[in-house]
């Protein structure tokens, strides 16, 4: 099973989900060119955009993954590894 989220930022446009990274916090890349990388999380205001380097999201991903894998969410991994691999490989 393979859902996809978007999300419209307001200047660079549509935005793809590329993995839940904590309760109210997840990752997003620019749709075509994933070369742009924003935390999103909510706030109080509404959506909190906060640019994050290619590296640090890399980090973020590979962190989420190994506590997958250690909870033993195997589908979930499965899904996020998928992810990592078409954006970061």
């Amino acid at each position: 099973m393979s859902l996809e989220a978007y999300l419209n930022h307001p200047t660079f446009g549509l935005l793809l989900m590329i993995c839940r990274l904590e309760n109210s916090r997840e990752l997003f890349t620019t749709l075509y060119a994933h070369r742009l990388f924003f935390l999103v999380s909510i706030a109080e205001t509404g959506l909190r955009f906060e640019p994050v380097t290619r590296s640090d999201a890399r980090t973020m991903v590979e962190v989420r993954m190994r506590a997958l894998q250690r909870n033993g969410n195997r589908e979930e991994y499965q899904a996020v590894r998928a992810a990592y691999q078409r954006t970061f490989q």
